[in-house]
């Protein structure tokens, strides 16, 4: 999903013993290199991705009959025909809740694998605190308990479990690790031959992936998001109030002075300059965004791991020549680098708008498409 706000407040509290022990074992797994990579074909079919962001998160209904019909087989078809590899289906876990709407939902993973498409299943809990409540800890064990043995028929070539979309916990990363690798034991032992999605904290993001202690598993990949500078790609969605109109003719990749400062000097209001003028001063161009993916690269590399950038996106308020550019470069540095890729999203600003539920044949922006490296279907 597109950038969150971070809280700068960080707690002193005394470190719990179990808190103690699950840093040490981290810190004992991170000397340990990967065990093995997964199968090479599971790699190759990770490689062209696209988030499906509102069909079992947020859906308008959660009547079976409307969760059936809302993708249809020519949409499917369209996405596989543009070169999307796979899907990645955002779950609010409140929606399977009961075994008929699991049912209803490996129905329709059925349906995308049978387009040639493979699905990430991937957790998106609307509501929960996990950093803060065990008993949201518990409903994602619950949620897992239930799903991976549905999941069991589906052929582990094309079937993704994720532990969960965007941890936080960045007061006490340790604690992730510790519950990532209960979910996964359990995920595992339900699903054998399946390759595992793993992740860090801090919304999943590169410097959460960099502190992130590797599993002895070798059939898993961990999965970072890229939406930096977050002042560009979701015009700053992190803060209330400001001149999005400004924002959005923010320039990349070149962000030279002239033009920067030009686009600064158009904001309504100070806040807004301000934070434009501060993201001309970061210079936040090419050489940096691809410094930023390669860090993340090179932490794979040394650990002997797969990769996958399991969401990037910019917002299409963003201007065309910005925005294309910025899409072009990430998903060609991602490519550079061996690291699959999915765009946020199908059905959201940041990726190709469709409108939720999507029309029987939905068109995919052709500019979008191009940005991808794909064609329009």
């Amino acid at each position: 999903m597109p950038p969150k706000p971070r809280s700068d407040v960080h707690h002193a509290a005394l470190m719990p013993l179990s808190v103690a022990v699950a840093m040490l074992l981290a810190l004992l797994l991170w000397s340990l290199p990967s065990l093995a990579m997964p199968p090479s074909e599971r790699s190759a079919v990770l490689r062209r991705g696209i988030n499906i962001t509102g069909w079992f998160r947020y859906p308008a209904s959660r009547d079976p009959a409307a969760l059936r019909t809302w993708l249809s087989d020519a949409a499917m078809a369209d996405l596989r025909r543009a070169g999307f590899t796979f899907a990645r289906l955002a779950v609010d876990p409140a929606v399977l809740d009961g075994p008929a709407m699991r049912l209803v939902f490996l129905e329709q993973v059925r349906r995308l694998q049978r387009h040639g498409l493979a699905v990430i299943v991937s957790p998106h809990p609307v509501s929960w605190d996990l950093d803060t409540k065990p008993a949201d800890r518990m409903r994602l064990t619950a949620f897992w308990h239930d799903l991976a043995p549905v999941l069991h028929g589906l052929p582990p070539a094309m079937t993704f479990p994720e532990v969960l979309n965007e941890p936080v916990f960045h007061d006490n990363p340790a604690a992730w690790w510790s519950l990532q690798n209960d979910l996964h034991a359990s995920i595992r032992a339900a699903l054998p031959d399946d390759t595992i999605i793993l992740t860090g904290q801090d919304w999943g993001s590169i410097a959460g992936l960099l502190a992130l202690p590797p599993n002895a598993d070798g059939n898993v990949v961990y999965s970072f998001h890229f939406y930096d500078p977050a002042e560009l790609t979701s015009l700053a969605s992190y803060r209330a109030g400001l001149d999005r109109d400004a924002l959005a003719r923010l320039p990349f990749p070149d962000t030279g002075q002239g033009s920067c400062r030009s686009a600064a000097d158009s904001a309504r209001d100070p806040a807004t300059g301000d934070l434009m003028r501060f993201y001309c001063a970061t210079g936040w161009d090419a050489t940096h965004v691809r410094a930023r993916l390669e860090d993340a690269a090179a932490w794979a590399r040394g650990n002997g791991v797969a990769l996958l950038a399991g969401e990037f996106g910019a917002s299409a308020a963003l201007n065309p020549a910005a925005r294309f550019a910025w899409l072009r470069l990430v998903r060609e540095t991602c490519a550079a680098n061996g690291i699959g890729w999915a765009l946020w999203g199908y059905d959201d600003v940041m990726g190709f708008a469709i409108r939720r539920p999507p029309e029987n044949r939905p068109v995919l922006d052709r500019y979008v498409v191009d940005a991808l490296g794909l064609r329009v279907p």
